[in-house]
């Protein structure tokens, strides 16, 4: 995803997007596997994989403002989609998920370095 931020062409930023959609792809095959058709990745309550991963979803928004790509697309990763609507939604989530305007700044003042 952040091949995506600091590619400095057209080029560089659509490889960069085809390897982080391949990689989704991959979590979504994941998720649909491990699920079970429940709500997170080990079932009906969120879990360890579940934060590890639900941990760059402000930075996966951060990105798409950024670059206007979608990277949770409905129509690529319908399943990781949902998931991270309800994973941000959660009650333990919600409250501590960063604000997608401050990682912005953040992102552009590492950038700029």
């Amino acid at each position: 995803m952040f091949g995506i931020a600091k590619a400095e062409t057209e080029e560089a930023k659509a490889e960069s997007a085809e390897q982080a959609w391949a990689g989704l792809k991959l979590l979504e095959e994941a998720f649909a596997k491990l699920s079970k058709g429940k709500a997170f990745f080990g079932g009906d309550t969120i879990g360890y994989v579940d934060i590890a991963l639900g941990a760059y979803l402000g930075w996966a928004k951060v990105i798409e403002q950024m670059t206007g790509l979608k990277l949770l697309d409905e129509e690529k990763t319908p399943l990781l989609a949902v998931w991270a609507e309800r994973f941000c939604a959660h009650e333990a989530v919600k409250e501590v998920m960063p604000e997608t305007e401050k990682l912005m700044e953040y992102a552009k003042m590492r950038l700029a370095k």
